[in-house]
């Protein structure tokens, strides 16, 4: 699937990423929050973390949001924008806050890691579809939500079930589910995460979040048959890589199925379990932080559709975005400039399995593989 459109017409932009971004407060040493004596401020959002790499890319982004009127929605706005992204379709609230966390030094999976989230009631969770400009929001070769978004607010779920709704002219919409289970102790709960993955065309879900959101195992052909309607399905498996499935595979008369495309139906009986398009081991990397990865990978696996690379490149493209995030402190790093990392995703399956990436990996001498490979 290659994305099309228009980049002539006024106010289109290649992605634009609609979602609730925070104010992250940082430790400045490792320990318990209770005993951290300071904190150094960021920012984090998921889908203003995927504008801002693929901003850095080079490509062309807007981020969609309500910020509170205050300080911090002052310093997301401007920290955003100094990206390259276009944050002029941003509200601010007069009545409500910008949200805030504060989290613990180290790798998330950790059994001491913790975060304090302070986003209840925050501006971001009031954004309705009256309330954003969804001219602005649809005016992208891409549109890119999260499962993050529906969790905020009734209001925010219908709006993201507006902008998931087939209509005439719907960009291409990009789906994260990023189940994160503190979101759902109210509401419905995170099965409207399966029903929005059903509603988009490329989807990105963790097999630990399959099981976790919805009781699928998580064998990615499970996964693909419970979402047989995105054109491309991409189950990340962590350290193992992540597989992706894509429009030749699956269900008759499903969006995209043989069917759907004019190809004879199947022969009836049970029809045959779907396989992969692509997939990519995932790198060995010097882990620095993990923050901010799986957003990473987003954004390299949507740069590469954008340039219309095939399947297992997107896949690629997203492990080396992925791997500049782990390689370096806080939610955002700068991806491999563009030469490297189409070089390195061109390597032979046997080279891309001797890759070995640390901290700096990224800034790397044009031809100089062997700085970022394992001897």
């Amino acid at each position: 699937m290659t994305v099309t459109g228009s980049r002539n017409a006024p106010d289109v932009v290649d992605v634009v990423a609609l979602g609730e971004s925070m104010v992250t407060f940082l430790p400045s040493r490792p320990g318990r929050l209770a005993d951290v004596p300071s904190f150094d401020r960021g920012i984090g959002g998921a889908e203003s973390n995927v504008a801002c790499v693929l901003a850095a890319a080079g490509h062309t982004t807007r981020w969609v949001s309500r910020v509170g009127a205050d300080g911090f929605g002052d310093h997301l706005v401007e920290a955003i924008g100094g990206y390259g992204v276009d944050v002029s379709y941003v509200r601010r609230d007069p009545d409500r806050p910008t949200g805030v966390y504060f989290r613990t030094a180290g790798d998330r999976a950790g059994d001491a890691h913790e975060v304090a989230y302070y986003r209840a009631g925050s501006a971001a969770s009031a954004m309705t579809a009256a309330g954003v400009d969804l001219e602005a929001v649809r005016a992208g070769r891409v549109l890119h939500l999260s499962g993050i978004t529906a969790a905020l607010s009734a209001d925010c779920l219908d709006l993201m079930r507006e902008l998931t709704a087939p209509r005439p002219g719907r960009p291409l919409v990009s789906f994260d589910v990023n189940h994160r289970p503190g979101l759902w102790r109210d509401g419905p709960g995170p099965g409207v995460l399966l029903e929005l993955a059903r509603a988009a065309d490329i989807v990105f879900v963790g097999e630990d979040e399959a099981e976790s959101a919805w009781g699928i195992d998580g064998d990615p052909s499970s996964l693909r048959e419970a979402l047989p309607e995105p054109d491309i399905l991409v189950v990340k498996q962590g350290a193992r890589g992540a597989v992706a499935f894509g429009p030749a595979a699956d269900s008759p008369g499903t969006r995209g199925g043989p069917t759907a495309r004019g190809g004879t139906p199947p022969t009836p009986g049970r029809a045959p379990r779907p396989r992969p398009a692509a997939s990519a081991p995932a790198l060995a990397v010097d882990v620095v932080a993990t923050t901010g990865a799986g957003d990473a990978f987003a954004a390299g696996f949507l740069s590469a559709t954008l340039r219309g690379l095939p399947v297992r490149e997107r896949l690629r493209h997203g492990h080396l975005t992925a791997a500049a995030a782990l390689t370096a402190p806080g939610d955002l790093a700068a991806p491999p400039a563009r030469a490297l990392a189409d070089r390195l995703a061109a390597l032979d399956d046997t080279a891309w399995g001797r890759l070995r990436l640390g901290p700096g990996w990224t800034q790397a001498d044009e031809g100089a593989d062997e700085e970022v490979r394992t001897p």
